[in-house]
């Protein structure tokens, strides 16, 4: 039972995660050649304050926040 752990900055809708989830598990069913229902997928939302890139906080940058 493969197990894919996505990491994203909380705000994207449940319709969005679930396609998130639905995309991810089809690619990894066939990658491996395994079931969907084999597949899980976890989803970890953090706050914008608790993740950073290129040495910036999302909550620092309007560029990097998540539309």
């Amino acid at each position: 039972m493969p197990v894919v752990n996505v990491k994203i900055v909380k705000g994207r809708t449940v319709e969005q995660k679930r396609n998130l989830a639905r995309a991810v598990t089809d690619a990894v069913a066939q990658t491996i050649d395994v079931k969907p229902d084999a597949v899980w997928v976890l989803i970890e939302e953090y706050e914008k304050e608790n993740w950073a890139a290129g040495g910036e906080l999302y909550s620092d940058s309007r560029a990097l926040v998540p539309k």
